[in-house]
């Protein structure tokens, strides 16, 4: 059991390694940081707009890093933010042409780096896997919120 412990966290930690490392390499061509990839990529489905509250819940992050991020983003002419509450939490975020742009490019080079990190891999293998992580996520998820139990019998 410690053996498929350490596999699975040594592989998880590897491959999130990595992903930030290639998303860094990629944001750096914005003067952003990796983090910034997930909201560009977001917003970028999301061409209405979309608040704060709501870039929270799409992006698995808390207030204090989508308001710090979005203001970088702003100071750099990506993201304005519209709306009678534009200066509170309550605005709305929308991509400048720029940010667009930006996240054109962004959502392309994703694609392409989850296509060859992916490229061993039949359509049936890929859904298998996929519905795996999401199960083990949802079953941490969980784990989390009620704690482990004292023994593997539930």
């Amino acid at each position: 059991m410690v053996e498929r412990f350490e596999r699975f966290s040594l592989t998880i930690s590897e491959i999130s390694r990595l992903w930030h490392k290639i998303a860094a390499d990629e944001m750096e061509k914005y003067g952003l940081k990796g983090p910034h990839a997930i909201y560009l990529t977001t917003m970028y489905r999301l061409n209405e707009g979309v608040t704060a509250p709501r870039l929270c819940e799409l992006c698995g992050k808390d207030k204090a890093d989508v308001s710090r991020m979005m203001t970088m983003m702003e100071k750099k002419g990506l993201v304005r933010k519209e709306g009678e509450f534009r200066n509170r939490y309550r605005g709305v975020f929308l991509l400048t042409d720029a940010g667009k742009n930006a996240a054109e490019q962004v959502c392309s080079r994703a694609s392409l780096a989850v296509e060859l990190a992916g490229q061993e891999l039949s359509d049936e293998t890929r859904e298998i896997f996929y519905s795996a992580l999401e199960s083990i996520t949802e079953n941490l998820r969980r784990i989390s919120r009620e704690g482990l139990p004292e023994s593997s019998e539930q």
